[in-house]
């Protein structure tokens, strides 16, 4: 809105009240004509200017002088600034997901927190990012997000995870989370780490570690054994059916968070030093 006019007696015209967009803390402020990031809204309550309002114009009382006691002059006022805005929201949480379509990432996420995305046995199932609160133990917790299984070629376009790719950007800790019953575990993790590489270099060098999931369909011991000993550093086994694995996949996540943590806390001394 503009401001009032001023009025006698010296009276100065009242501003315009501002004008306030509360956005949720992850949004990313663009300026859309330039691509300039004008803002990273990261916490709760942080607030920035976009777009500055006008400043009222001088009245005839600023003109006078001591030979020119009522001067007939005044100025405009300047209008404010006019932008075009763009805002792009990540996901801010500790611990991200990454699998394929129907690796029991979702059900993972309603098993460890009282989040309820969708599922069911079809690909493609979750189609939107979904957070949890994962409790580890009494007034600790982390957060948990679900994005869309990914594909191979995810970074072009392929499927519905590389629209939501960006949500992880922000995670501490990746966690690879592969279906057990897959022919070739390892070649899926490979897969899934040149995803992330292609869509960001330093997302792939994120603290992660493997998860093969649904144990519960293989009984076998050796069979299962046989599927861990395929990678470099031995993954987790659960079952989000059975609770197999699941404490010590909350107290893994727990404490690569908690290193991760203290890592960027070392880094902010390094770079004030």
């Amino acid at each position: 809105a503009r401001g009032d006019h001023g009025s006698g007696g010296n009276r100065a015209g009242r501003s315009a009240q501002d004008v306030e967009v509360p956005v949720p803390p992850g949004t990313l402020v663009y300026d859309d004509d330039s691509g300039d990031l004008l803002a990273d809204i990261t916490a709760a309550g942080q607030r920035i200017v976009v777009c500055g309002g006008g400043r009222g114009g001088r009245g005839n009382a600023a003109f006078a002088s001591p030979t020119v006691r009522a001067p007939r002059k005044a100025e405009d006022g300047r209008p404010g600034e006019s932008r075009r805005l763009r805002f792009e929201l990540k996901l801010m949480a500790d611990v991200g997901l990454v699998g394929r379509p129907n690796a029991g990432k979702s059900t993972l996420l309603s098993v460890v927190s009282a989040a309820r995305p969708k599922i069911a046995e079809y690909p493609f199932t979750t189609t939107e990012p979904h957070l949890g609160i994962v409790g580890v133990r009494e007034l600790e917790s982390f957060v948990l997000a679900d994005i869309p299984g990914l594909i191979e070629g995810a970074h072009k376009g392929r499927g519905l995870g590389h629209r939501f790719l960006r949500h992880v950007q922000r995670a501490r800790v990746l966690v690879y989370l592969i279906d057990i019953t897959e022919e070739d575990p390892a070649a899926v993790q490979a897969e899934l780490h040149r995803e992330l590489e292609a869509f960001d270099t330093e997302l792939a060098q994120r603290p992660a570690f493997v998860t093969l999931s649904k144990v519960d369909l293989l009984m076998e011991a050796d069979l299962r054994q046989a599927k861990a000993d395929i990678f470099d550093q031995p993954p987790l086994l659960i079952s989000s059916v059975t609770g197999e694995g699941i404490e010590v996949w909350k107290h893994t996540a727990n404490e690569l968070i908690a290193r991760a943590i203290e890592s960027e806390r070392e880094g902010e001394k390094g770079d004030e030093t």
